[in-house]
């Protein structure tokens, strides 16, 4: 289980002028050294304004981020802390904006890590941000025999944001979740 403490963080070794970006140091189990990097990126989905999508890892050999390694960190508590506090100071820093930040699991396994994540520190959490659950649907249309389709036809899937249900069963995963600023 991940414990989000906020106040115990690593310091970051780099970050861009407008928090996009960010590099930090994680221990390893080994008993070496990982640079990670987390990239905060306009989400693309039209029905989503404002959300901004989160990705954090080390470099791959595209140098770009790796999602989906498994990484041995030491303290993965503070490797998350970590994370959701520079996030959480892009949202601070853009507040006028109105931004939210969006995680998406890479796999099942990793979308049921966020759930139990989010769902484990929602009092910790809860003076500081709101989260929400988002799945996504395909309308099925009045004639009851076709679905709503994109310009070229295929199935148009539109997200549907909910508070996030602490009840939920786990099994049953949202698709994405998303968190901004508890105003």
């Amino acid at each position: 289980m991940i414990k989000i403490d906020l106040d115990d963080t690593y310091d970051a070794v780099s970050a861009s002028e407008d928090f996009k970006r960010f590099t930090f140091i994680s221990p390893l189990k080994n008993s070496t050294n990982l640079e990670m990097h987390v990239l905060i990126s306009e989400h693309p989905d039209p029905f989503l304004p404002n959300v901004f999508n989160l990705a954090f890892g080390p470099l791959g050999d595209d140098n770009e981020i790796n999602d989906s390694i498994a990484v041995p960190h030491h303290n993965i508590n503070k490797v998350f802390s970590t994370i959701l506090l520079f996030a959480i100071t892009f949202l601070e820093v853009n507040k006028e904006e109105n931004y939210s930040i969006g995680i998406d699991g890479s796999d099942e396994r990793r979308a049921y890590l966020y759930h139990r994540m989010f769902r484990y520190n929602s009092d910790t959490l809860s003076d500081t941000i709101v989260t929400v659950g988002v799945d996504w649907y395909v309308k099925l249309l009045r004639n009851g025999t076709d679905i709503e389709r994109d310009s070229d036809g295929l199935p148009l899937f539109k997200p549907r944001p909910e508070p996030f249900d602490l009840k939920r069963n786990p099994r049953d995963l949202y698709r994405y979740y998303i968190f901004s600023l508890n105003n």
